[in-house]
């Protein structure tokens, strides 16, 4: 009779163990991450080898010494990912400069393809990572100053993605420079923009470009007015927030398809037409956020407003109401409105000179939020409430500051408003 041992779940099953052993190199270096293959050479003759041919290096808060040791032994002549995320000690890389350039100079000469380095320094970073050819995919955070490259000196023919967190810079034109030696990037994001003063992002691939401003003041980066200027013909997907530009400017976006944008002016009217050109620019976006909370000052130039969104369907404002009677007479497709107001003193509701059209037509959706019960919140709710002919779902939230009694009037009064669609349900939120 034959008797077969089961395994307990402590227990290894010696068959599974010679299953990872049977499989051929060039599989095990590829699902062996850094560590472990390290460790597996301390098994055999063959594991002592192994491991300096995975083409995935991935070091998180290691020590210098141990990064040095792997990379001067690793023997693979292309590497497919070089993560390096050493944020542990500061001081190290700061007193031997040479460091980090050593790091990116293996990974280069080894025709790396994606590089994600996060390295708190403030060196250069070397001319050489600006040159690899065989780089797809580039993220820089905390990692050093990005050098102003003139003349054609970037050469990156195959990076599609760029990401820049933290990152400083050698001068205004680094940006620039370094993107027009991109020829086929799709993606680019900055994140929290330090030492520009004029940031220009031209190029005629970019398909998304994320753009996260900050700054140590109101009015730009320690008080000193700074410029946005975009010039991205493919653009699909833009977005830009803590925006304390004083001046933004932008080519034609005849592609774009979703925009999030947030603006940071207060009272600033100098530049308030600007911004107005710079929303002009959005107008074909299938799917708008624009938060205007802390733009007062555009306000004055809505006589000016002559700006026709024919494709858009989506639109989350965050606004004063007037915005929303241009935004419902401009955006005639319109099915989904999330409106938030933001006001100081607003005493009516200025209804549009006539209905719109995606009021007659296309609204099926609308949300209102932060309501306090004020005169002027119940003239545009009863507006949209009594035009809207299609509308399917209208849903309200009111503001914390109100009691539950004040709360419990508003869904009263509001329950009570003539509905244009007899379809349409209300819902309040009085839980906030």
């Amino acid at each position: 009779m034959t008797t077969r041992r089961k395994f307990s779940s402590g227990d290894h099953n010696p068959a599974t163990i010679d299953g990872i052993s049977l499989l051929p190199d060039t599989i095990l270096c590829h699902i062996l991450p850094t560590k472990s293959s390290v460790r597996t050479s301390a098994l055999s003759k063959r594991w002592l080898s192994l491991w300096s041919y995975v083409p995935n290096l991935d070091f998180e808060l290691e020590h210098q010494d141990i990064i040095n040791r792997v990379t001067l032994l690793h023997k693979a002549l292309t590497i497919n990912t070089f993560s390096l995320i050493q944020k542990n000690d500061i001081s190290l890389i700061n007193e031997n400069e040479y460091q980090l350039e050593t790091w990116i100079i293996f990974a280069v000469a080894r025709n790396v393809k994606n590089l994600h380095l996060s390295v708190v320094s403030n060196v250069f970073l070397p001319r050489r990572l600006f040159t690899c050819e065989t780089l797809v995919n580039l993220r820089l955070d905390d990692c050093g100053v990005v050098p102003n490259i003139r003349g054609g000196g970037v050469r990156l023919p195959r990076l599609k993605k760029l990401h820049l967190t933290y990152v400083l810079y050698g001068g205004d034109e680094s940006i620039s420079n370094l993107l027009s030696g991109c020829p086929v990037l799709e993606e680019l994001v900055m994140e929290l923009i330090w030492g520009l003063v004029r940031c220009n992002v031209t190029s005629p691939s970019i398909e998304r470009l994320t753009l996260d401003f900050q700054s140590s003041g109101e009015g730009g980066i320690d008080n000193r007015e700074y410029w946005v200027e975009i010039n991205a013909p493919a653009l699909r997907y833009l977005k830009m927030t803590n925006c304390y530009a004083q001046g933004i400017k932008c080519g034609t976006m005849n592609s774009l398809v979703e925009a999030d944008i947030d603006i940071y002016k207060y009272n600033d009217f100098r530049y308030s037409r600007c911004d107005l050109e710079f929303i002009d620019r959005l107008r074909n976006a299938e799917c708008l956020y624009l938060d205007l909370a802390h733009c007062t000052g555009i306000i004055d130039s809505l006589s000016a407003w002559a700006i026709s969104f024919h494709n858009l369907t989506k639109l989350e404002l965050t606004a004063d109401c007037p915005f929303l009677s241009k935004f419902l007479e401009s955006a005639d497709n319109l099915q989904i409105l999330i409106f938030s107001e933001f006001y100081e003193e607003i005493e009516s509701w200025m209804e549009p000179q006539q209905v719109p059209k995606c009021l007659s037509s296309h609204l099926r959706f609308v949300r209102l939020s932060d309501v306090g019960g004020k005169q002027h919140e119940y003239e545009y709710i009863q507006y949209l409430l009594r035009n809207a002919k299609v509308l399917e779902r209208m849903e309200i939230s009111s503001c914390k500051s109100i009691g539950f009694g004040d709360k419990f009037y508003m869904l009263q009064k509001i329950s009570m408003f003539r509905r244009g669609s007899d379809a349409c349900e209300v819902a309040f939120d009085l839980v906030q």
